[in-house]
Order: structure tokens, then C-alpha cells, then sequence
């Protein structure tokens, strides 16, 4: 017996066959070349601060030549994309695990920050005498640069520390000899000073 349920359609609604992309070859070709045009080419370099986090320069007593700026945060986008999953995780284990308030680790840098610029400023005693950078990853804060004494290296990651939600302060500045510290007014011996 013959079913009658089954819909009649038209001819205009015919099926088109599943091969049909293979008498089109223009479209395969327009296709593959919109692809290829959002890939970046093989080899490039180009170097961004892809996850905008914050880098911001705290002091600049000590001049360039003696002290260069530190490259930042910047990444190619084949380093962005091998990072990408654990930032990811780090940021939201945070919240997960009850230490974090907001939603991800990295929320906190850009409120982070200011409060870090404010807090040196307003202490004083790094104004005329470090060229430091800080840069801020998840709650994480690390301090970049230079400074004339040792002293002045911790006096500053202890300051930093002290900031609500910082959970921790790397110190990578480098004591570059010459000029007055801040910790003993005066200049330093070469020979006392650790590189």
C-alpha cells in the first residue's frame, strides 16, 4: 500500500546534487584565498602586547643608555596562541578555588596598576634615582628596570607587596652602579654593589 503522507514537491525544489561544487573550481579557489588571507605569514615576528596587559613605566631617573626599557609583554602571535590555554586556566582557577573575587586572575591587573604607579609616586624616595617598569599578570606584579642599590630594589617589591589584591611582586631590577641611592644618599662603591 502507498503511503500519501509523503510531501510532493516541485520540481523548483528539486535536490541538488552533492557534487555540484565541482563544476563551480572558481569557487574552491575563492574560497582556499579568503582562508589564506587571515592566516599570518609563515616566519612573522611581528611582536604585540596580544593580552593587553598592563606595562607602565614608574620611574626614569636613570637615562636610557645606561638603562634600556625592557621589552614588555610582547609576543608573536605564535607565542599568544601557546599561552593562551593556560592563561586561561591560571586565571580562572583563581575564582574557582575561592582566592579571587572576580572571575579571572587577570581582571585585577588594570585596577592593579594605577595602584602601583600611586603608591611609588607618592612614597617618594625612587623619583630621582630608579628607571623601573612594572608589568601585572594576574595579581602578579613584577618589577623591571634599574636602581642604584640593592636596598631600593627591595624597599620597592616591599612597597608593591603591600597593595590589596597583589598576590605577588617578582624583582627583576638590576643595581647599576653610580649616582645616589635612595636608602644612602650618597654614592655608592662600586664594589659593594652587586651587578
Amino acid at each position: 500500500m502507498r503511503s500519501t503522507l509523503a510531501p510532493v514537491l516541485p520540481a523548483t525544489h528539486a535536490r541538488r546534487p552533492a557534487a555540484a561544487w565541482r563544476r563551480r573550481p572558481g569557487s574552491i579557489a575563492l574560497v582556499l584565498g579568503l582562508g589564506l588571507t587571515s592566516v599570518p605569514a609563515l616566519g612573522d615576528d611581528t611582536r604585540r602586547n596580544v593580552f593587553d596587559d598592563p606595562f607602565v613605566q614608574l620611574t626614569s631617573a636613570i637615562p636610557p643608555s645606561v638603562c634600556p626599557a625592557p621589552p614588555g609583554p610582547l609576543l608573536t602571535e605564535a607565542q599568544a596562541k601557546a599561552q593562551a590555554h593556560g592563561r586561561i586556566e591560571r586565571g580562572t582557577s583563581c575564582f574557582q578555588s575561592g582566592r579571587c573575587r572576580l572571575p579571572n586572575a587577570y581582571l585585577y591587573d588594570k585596577e592593579i596598576m594605577p595602584r602601583v604607579q600611586k603608591a611609588v609616586a607618592a612614597d617618594g624616595r625612587f623619583d630621582a634615582t630608579t628607571s623601573v617598569w612594572a608589568l601585572g599578570q594576574r595579581r602578579w606584579i613584577w618589577l623591571q628596570g634599574c636602581v642604584r642599590s640593592a636596598q631600593d630594589a627591595a624597599a620597592l617589591e616591599a612597597l608593591v607587596k603591600q597593595l590589596d589584591d597583589v598576590e605577588a611582586v617578582f624583582n627583576e631590577l638590576q643595581v647599576v652602579p653610580g649616582g645616589p641611592s635612595s636608602t644612602d644618599g650618597g654614592s655608592a662603591p662600586a664594589s659593594s654593589v652587586k651587578p
